[in-house]
């Protein structure tokens, strides 16, 4: 099971990744872009910090990480 979970897992992330560079950026283009991910950009120097990006992430994994242990139960 866990490596059928991992084989999926992958797949998917190769289908985001052919999906972004044939043009379809939409799906994801508002990941980054929270309001809580914090850009700071100066003359020489920027930093930038995903905490929004990375709080919607946990969530979203911990939602179906959740649903899966249920069914698998």
């Amino acid at each position: 099971m866990l490596i059928f979970l991992g084989v999926s897992i992958a797949a998917l992330g190769l289908l985001v990744v052919l999906a972004q560079r044939s043009g379809a950026s939409g799906w994801f283009g508002w990941f980054g872009h929270l309001p809580l991910d914090i850009d700071i950009e100066k003359e020489n120097f920027r930093l930038y910090f995903p905490l929004g990006s990375s709080i919607a992430l946990s969530i979203i994994l911990s939602i179906v990480i959740g649903i899966i242990n249920k069914l698998f139960r």
